[in-house]
C-alpha cells in the first residue's frame, strides 16, 4: 500500500498559517508529500523547501484571481494536488489541519483494512475545532470531514474544497455509504491567529467568493472583522493533549481572555436551543 499527502497553500507567512506542523505531523505514515505552492507575496516557497524532507513534492502554480464563484479557486488547487499522488490513498491535510501522533496508527490500520473495498472511496475524521486560542473548542462547527480519498480519478474536491465528491455519486463522501468514518481527528487551527492576522486572511478568503451569502453582514458575522469572537465564552474548554508538532506555537501562546463555565451562562442554552447539544 502506497500512500500520499497533499495540500495547497499561499502566503503561509503573511497569514501564519502552521503549513511545517501539518506537513510534518503527516510524513510519518506517508511515502509523499504533495504540495501545490501558489504564487505568494512573502517566502512560501523557500519555507516548504526548508522542511528537507525527500517524501516531499512541490508543484508550483500561479492563481487565477478572477475566479470568485463559491470559493473555486480553492477546490481547483486542492485538485491540482491530488492529481500529482502517485498512492493508493491521498490524505488532504488543509494549511491550517494538524494530526495528532496518536491517531497515526489507527490512520494507517484503516487505510489497510479498507484498501480491498473499492466501494469506499473515502475516510472520514472527525474535527476539533479550535477558536480564538488553543484551549476552546467550537463544538457546534462541522463535525466531520473527509481527508482520505482514493486516487481512481474519479473523486474531486467540492467547489469550496471542504470536502470531496464521486463522479456519479450523489452528495459530499462523508454523508454517504462510500465513505467511512475512522477512529482519528483532525485538529483544525485556522480559527487560532492574532486578530489582525485573522482579518487579513479572511478577509483574501472571503473575496474568493461572491454571492447573496457573502453579504457584509455574514463578513462581520463570522469572519470577526472586528477581532470579536461572539460565541467566545460558551466555547468547549479542551483539555486533551494537543500534537506534539505544535507545541513551540503552544508554549508562546496565551488565552483569547477569561472564561466562566458556560454552563452557567445563559447564552449557551440559547445556542443549544438555536443548534442543538453538539458536546
Amino acid at each position: 500500500m502506497k500512500v500520499s499527502g497533499f495540500t495547497f497553500i499561499r502566503n503561509a507567512v503573511k497569514y501564519d498559517f502552521p503549513i511545517i506542523e501539518v506537513i510534518t505531523s503527516a510524513l510519518p505514515i506517508v511515502d509523499e508529500f504533495v504540495v501545490n505552492v501558489g504564487k505568494s507575496e512573502d517566502s512560501t516557497l523557500e519555507l516548504i523547501r526548508s522542511i528537507g524532507s525527500p517524501k516531499i513534492k512541490i508543484v508550483e502554480t500561479v492563481w487565477d484571481d478572477k475566479l470568485k464563484v463559491d470559493g473555486q479557486i480553492f477546490g481547483i488547487q486542492q485538485d491540482i494536488a491530488l492529481s500529482h499522488c502517485t498512492g493508493d490513498w491521498a490524505m488532504l491535510l488543509q494549511a491550517d489541519e494538524v494530526l495528532h501522533e496518536d491517531d497515526l496508527p489507527k490512520i494507517q490500520q484503516a487505510m489497510r483494512d479498507h484498501l480491498d473495498r473499492p466501494q469506499i472511496l473515502g475516510l472520514v475524521f472527525r474535527m476539533r475545532h479550535f477558536k480564538g486560542d488553543y484551549w476552546s473548542l467550537d463544538p457546534w462547527m462541522y463535525r466531520k470531514a473527509t481527508r482520505i480519498v482514493r486516487t481512481t480519478g474519479n473523486v474531486r474536491s467540492t467547489t469550496d474544497c471542504c470536502d470531496f465528491m464521486a463522479d456519479g455519486i450523489p452528495g459530499m463522501i462523508k454523508s454517504g455509504p462510500h465513505g467511512a468514518l475512522i477512529d482519528a481527528r483532525i485538529f483544525h487551527y485556522g480559527w487560532v491567529k492574532d486578530p489582525k492576522v485573522l482579518r487579513e486572511k479572511l478577509r483574501f478568503q472571503i473575496s474568493r467568493h461572491d454571492g447573496e451569502r457573502w453579504s457584509q453582514a455574514m463578513i462581520d458575522e463570522q469572519a470577526l472583522i472586528r477581532s470579536e469572537y461572539p460565541t467566545y465564552d460558551i466555547l468547549k474548554e479542551f483539555r486533551g493533549t494537543h500534537p506534539k508538532v505544535m507545541e513551540a506555537r503552544i508554549k508562546d501562546a496565551q488565552r483569547l481572555r477569561p472564561r466562566w463555565n458556560r454552563w452557567l451562562n445563559p447564552r449557551f442554552y440559547r445556542e443549544v436551543l438555536l443548534h442543538g447539544f453538539k458536546g
